[in-house]
């Protein structure tokens, strides 16, 4: 694992703690956010290890889906979560009228966890 790697790795465990801490506080509108982050840095980290870089998040969640999802490295269920969690997260953070209940917070805790699990391909 290069530093690079390790540094997303760290982040990502940093957000899925803060998600966590968010939603026992009841803000699961951040709470989501935070755990798509955390999904979304274990896929920029996995992508580096295959020397790719992305400036956008639709960059990061296609090339992850093509680099590892087509390849049946990992299971299409991953891809289909970070691609969910990324529409909650767009909810939670621009939809002022329809809040991220507190059952869509904990499942995307949930995907964050299974996300760093994947650090083991790095």
């Amino acid at each position: 694992m290069t530093p690079e790697q390790q540094a997303l790795i760290t982040k990502a465990q940093r957000s899925l703690k803060v998600a966590k801490l968010l939603a026992q506080e009841e803000n699961y509108d951040f709470s989501a956010s935070r755990a798509y982050y955390a999904m979304f840095y274990v896929a920029q980290a996995l992508l580096l290890g295959k020397q790719l870089t992305f400036s956008t998040h639709s960059g990061v969640i296609n090339a992850f889906g093509l680099h590892f999802i087509k390849s049946q490295e990992i299971s299409a269920d991953y891809h289909r979560a970070l691609i969910a969690a990324e529409r909650v997260r767009l909810q939670g953070d621009y939809d002022a009228e329809d809040e991220v209940s507190a059952e869509m917070a904990q499942q995307q805790i949930e995907w964050a966890e299974r996300f760093l699990t994947l650090q083991s391909k790095l």
